[in-house]
């Protein structure tokens, strides 16, 4: 109960914010899951023996969005060298030589890691068909993260990548890709019917077939993430990333998915306005 609590009222502030929030809402609840995430990201750096400032991780995480937010294509990467550097400095004069190098690109693969890929979240917003098009990523993550849960743990047999997550299934991945296209589907179908009668609240201009092509991507990238988090925790030696969500665990346990989906969205767009395909 406390499960499915928790993720009716997550649902609920996601639904609320992406429909009725304005850009500067959407970069800030951003940027306060990406500090909580960030600060559990720490913890597990510190269980596999790095020292990360705290207050370099939180004012940097933070930075990322204000940049963002102001400067939207043109202050990213300048940004992220300097606040590498800057870490690199710190953790020379405070780590132990044999840690110096290896503090630095942990500390600078979680700001990536977490940071950015959620600093992508306003900008596929303020698309022209952001809205309908951020919620498509949020249900393909989310369906398939049920699907797989429920058919795995049920029907599945044969294991997926046991080094990293034994509990996953090649069963469970099917479902959940299943489950993605199913629920992409559906939300084509409903946001066509709404147009139809003049609302285009979740309407999208993507064709039908590059929408399923979109939810494959995305599940597969969603999937991995979920993997590549379980690999993370299970090198710190913890089971979950915290405690922050009842029923859930942490923060980062609930958006591994969405911390590779986001950005591998953010780079189809990118590979489409490139290439002058046009709409998706």
């Amino acid at each position: 109960m406390k499960r499915i609590l928790t993720a009716v009222v997550l649902i609920a502030v996601v639904f609320a914010i992406i429909f009725f929030g304005q850009l500067w809402l959407i970069t800030l609840f951003a940027a306060l899951v990406a500090e909580l995430a960030a600060f559990e990201y720490l913890q597990l750096a510190k269980h596999s023996g790095a020292k990360i400032p705290l207050w370099w991780m939180t004012g940097a995480t933070a930075m990322v969005f204000v940049a963002g937010y102001a400067w939207p294509t043109d202050a990213q990467l300048p940004l992220l060298s300097a606040l590498a550097l800057i870490l690199f400095a710190v953790v020379g004069f405070r780590a132990r030589l044999e840690r110096v190098l290896s503090d630095a690109a942990i500390g600078l693969f979680g700001l990536i890691y977490i940071a950015y890929s959620l600093a992508l979240i306003p900008p596929i917003w303020n698309r022209d068909d952001g809205k309908p098009l951020l919620l498509f990523l949020m249900i393909c993550v989310w369906a398939g993260d049920i699907a797989a849960l429920y058919i795995g743990k049920n029907f599945g047999k044969r294991k997926l990548a046991p080094r990293l997550s034994p509990g996953k299934t090649w069963e469970g991945s099917i479902a959940s890709l299943a489950g993605s296209m199913i629920v992409a589907g559906l939300l084509f179908w409903l946001g066509s019917a709404l147009s139809d009668r003049g609302n285009m609240v979740l309407h999208i201009q993507e064709p039908f077939w590059q929408l399923m092509l979109l939810a494959i991507v995305i599940n597969a990238a969603a999937q991995l993430g979920d993997l590549l988090e379980s690999a993370i925790k299970r090198g710190a030696g913890v089971k979950d990333s915290g405690t922050m969500l009842p029923g859930h665990g942490g923060i980062l346990d609930r958006i591994d998915a969405l911390l590779l989906a986001a950005p591998v969205l953010w780079y189809a767009l990118l590979i489409k306005d490139w290439l002058h395909l046009g709409r998706f």
